[in-house]
C-alpha cells in the first residue's frame, strides 16, 4: 500500500463511481479532492464514503484509524479549477461522450502540463475521448468496477496516441488503490470486460423478453453452470439498467454489430425508471 504523500488525484464526478474511486484512492495513501457541480451531490458522496469504510471497520477489514485517516486524505469541492495542482485527474461523470468531452477540454485547460488524464468508462473509445485535448498521450482509461472499494479489477485502456509513461502511472495509481490490472492494448469500443457482459446479458435480456425462462432461472444457469458469482440480469440490477443500455449501444454504434443491439425491452424498462436496485426494481424487486 502506498504511503501518504503518494501524490495527488482529484476525481471529477461524485456519484457511486467517483466516491468509490475517491474511497480506494485515499485508502491507498493518495491525497484526493473530490469534484462535482453541487454541494448536494458532493455531500452525499461524502455521506456514502463514510458508510462504507464504517462498514470495513466492522467487518475488520480496515482499523477505525485506518479509515479515519482515508476520510481525512478527502476534500471536496464545486471548484473545477482545484484538478490543477493534481498528479492524476479521474474524469467519472456519466457515459456520454458529449459530456465526456466538455470536462476534458476544461481538464486539458486547468490540468498540469504532466497530468494524467484519465477517464474511468465502459465502454467508450480513450482516443475518440482524448481527441478534443491537445495532450492525448496524457489521457488513459481506467475503468474501475461498482461497487469499486469491493471490487478488485482495474481495466487500464490504452488509446491510440498514449504514451507508456501515462499507461505506468495509471497503472501504479489502480495498483495502490488495491487493484489487480489488465491492459487493453488496442482501444475498441467495450474493451474486454464490457464487450463480453453486454454481449451475455443483450442474449439473457432476449431469453426473458421472449419467455423462455424466468429471470431467476437464467441467473441460476449462469452461476451453477459456469461458476459466475452473480448472473447477467442481476448484474445488470446492480451496474443500472441505464448503464448497461447506453453500454451496449455505444459498442453497437461502434461496430454496428448486431449480438450489441440492446433489446427493446432495456429501453421500456429505462423509460419506467426501472433501472435496477439503485431504483428498487428492475429485473428483481429491491423492496425500496
Amino acid at each position: 500500500m502506498a504511503q501518504q504523500g503518494a501524490g495527488k488525484v482529484a476525481v471529477v464526478g461524485a456519484g457511486l463511481m467517483g466516491s468509490g474511486i475517491a474511497q480506494v484512492a485515499a485508502t491507498g495513501g493518495w491525497n484526493v479532492v473530490v469534484r462535482d457541480v453541487t454541494q448536494e451531490a458532493l455531500d452525499r458522496g461524502l455521506g456514502g464514503i463514510k458508510a462504507s469504510l464504517d462498514k470495513f471497520v466492522s467487518k475488520d477489514k480496515l482499523t477505525a484509524e485506518e479509515a479515519d485517516a482515508a476520510l481525512g486524505r478527502i476534500t471536496t469541492t464545486t471548484d473545477l479549477d482545484a484538478v490543477a495542482d493534481a498528479d492524476l485527474v479521474v474524469e467519472a461523470v456519466f457515459e456520454r461522450i458529449e459530456l465526456k468531452h466538455e470536462v476534458f477540454k476544461e481538464l486539458d485547460r486547468l490540468a498540469k502540463d504532466d497530468a494524467v488524464l484519465a477517464t474511468n468508462t465502459s465502454a467508450l473509445p480513450i482516443t475518440k475521448i482524448a481527441a478534443v485535448t491537445q495532450r492525448p498521450e496524457s489521457v488513459v482509461g481506467t475503468h474501475f468496477f461498482s461497487p469499486v472499494p469491493m471490487m478488485a479489477l482495474c481495466e487500464l485502456v490504452r488509446g491510440h496516441r498514449t504514451s507508456d509513461e501515462t499507461l505506468a502511472r495509471a497503472k501504479s495509481f489502480a495498483e495502490d488503490a488495491g487493484k489487480t490490472c489488465i491492459v487493453v492494448t488496442r482501444d475498441v469500443a467495450g474493451f474486454v470486460t464490457t464487450r463480453l457482459i453486454s454481449a451475455l446479458v443483450v442474449e439473457a435480456v432476449k431469453l426473458y423478453e421472449s419467455g423462455v425462462a424466468s429471470a431467476e432461472d437464467i441467473d441460476i444457469a449462469c452461476k451453477l453452470g459456469f461458476g459466475h458469482a452473480m448472473g447477467p440480469l442481476a448484474t445488470t440490477d446492480l451496474t443500472g439498467v441505464d448503464v448497461l443500455k447506453h453500454a451496449t449501444e455505444n459498442i453497437w454504434n461502434e461496430t454496428a454489430d448486431p449480438k450489441f443491439f440492446p433489446p427493446e425491452l432495456l429501453a421500456r424498462m429505462v423509460d419506467a425508471g426501472a433501472l435496477g436496485r439503485k431504483s428498487g426494481h428492475g429485473f428483481y424487486d429491491y423492496g425500496k
